[in-house]
C-alpha cells in the first residue's frame, strides 16, 4: 500500500510540474503576441483673455409695515416700479425672473418675561436681471435704486462666445502638448506615433458673483460697473504610442 501510494504521488508532482510549464509557456507566448505599448503623456496648457459683454445681477426690494397686508403691499408696489423701469430701459421681460419671495413676522422679545409679540411684517423679493450690455448696467442701477430697489445681492459677469475662444485655447494647449511630446521623443531617440487618449479639464476664471461694496440707495452719482477681462482656460493631456 505505501509503495503504491508513493508512486501515486510522484505521478501527480509530475503532472503538476508538466501543467505549469504548460501555463507558464502560454502565457509568455501570449505577451509575446500581445505586448504592452510603449507611450508617452504630455499635458499641454492654454488660456485666453475674453472681455465680458453680458451680465447678470439680482435686485431686490426689502419692506416692512405693522402688517402682513401692508408689508406685501408696499412690497408689491416697489417691485412693480423696479420691473416697469426694467423695461423701459430695453431689459426684455423674459430676461427677469423671480428668484425669492418671503415674508416672516418680526417679534419683539422682552426680558422682564413677558410673553413675545409681534411688532410688524418683513416682506422680501427679489429677482434676477440679465442685462444684455455691461457699459449699460451702471445707469440702470441708478434708476432701479430710485425705483425703489434698496438690495443687490451680486453680479456675475458672462462672455457671449465664450465656447468659439475656448476652442482656439483647445487647439493652442494641444499644440503645446505636441510639442513637448515630440521634444521629448527626439531626444529619446523615439518616434511619436498615434494618439491614444485626449482628456480635457477647462476652467473659467472671472465669472463669479461680485459683491457691492456699499449700499446702493446711499450712492449719489451712477454706480461705477467694470466687467474687467475673463481668462477662459483649458489643459488637454495626451498620451501617445511611441514606434
Amino acid at each position: 500500500m505505501s509503495v503504491n501510494f508513493k508512486q501515486f504521488f510522484a505521478s501527480g508532482m509530475i503532472l503538476g510540474v508538466i501543467f505549469m510549464s504548460q501555463t507558464i509557456l502560454g502565457q509568455t507566448e501570449a505577451l509575446a503576441d500581445d505586448p504592452t505599448p510603449r507611450t508617452i503623456t504630455m499635458t499641454g496648457s492654454a488660456s485666453i483673455g475674453a472681455t465680458p459683454d453680458r451680465v447678470e445681477i439680482t435686485l431686490g426690494v426689502s419692506s416692512k409695515a405693522e402688517t402682513a397686508k401692508d408689508a406685501l403691499t408696499l412690497n408689491n408696489v416697489n417691485m412693480n416700479q423696479i420691473i416697469a423701469t426694467l423695461k423701459e430701459n430695453g431689459v426684455e421681460e423674459k430676461y427677469i425672473l423671480t428668484s425669492n419671495f418671503s415674508i416672516h413676522a418680526e417679534y419683539q422679545h422682552f426680558k422682564d418675561g413677558r410673553p413675545t409679540k409681534v411688532r410688524g411684517y418683513k416682506v422680501s423679493n427679489n429677482v434676477r436681471v440679465q442685462v444684455q450690455d455691461v457699459k449699460a448696467l451702471g445707469p440702470l442701477l441708478d434708476k432701479v435704486v430710485s425705483a425703489g430697489s434698496n438690495q443687490v445681492h451680486g453680479i456675475r459677469f458672462y462672455v457671449s462666445n465664450a465656447d468659439e475662444i475656448k476652442d482656439k485655447a483647445r487647439k493652442k494647449a494641444v499644440e503645446k502638448a505636441k510639442r513637448k511630446a515630440q521634444l521629448y521623443t527626439e531626444a529619446a531617440g523615439v518616434k511619436l506615433g498615434k494618439v491614444m487618449v485626449i482628456s480635457e479639464s477647462s476652467r473659467h476664471a472671472g465669472n463669479h458673483p461680485v459683491p457691492m461694496a456699499r449700499s446702493l440707495a446711499a450712492e449719489a452719482t451712477s454706480v461705477p460697473i467694470s466687467g474687467g477681462e475673463q481668462q477662459l482656460s483649458v489643459s488637454v493631456t495626451i498620451s501617445w504610442e511611441l514606434d
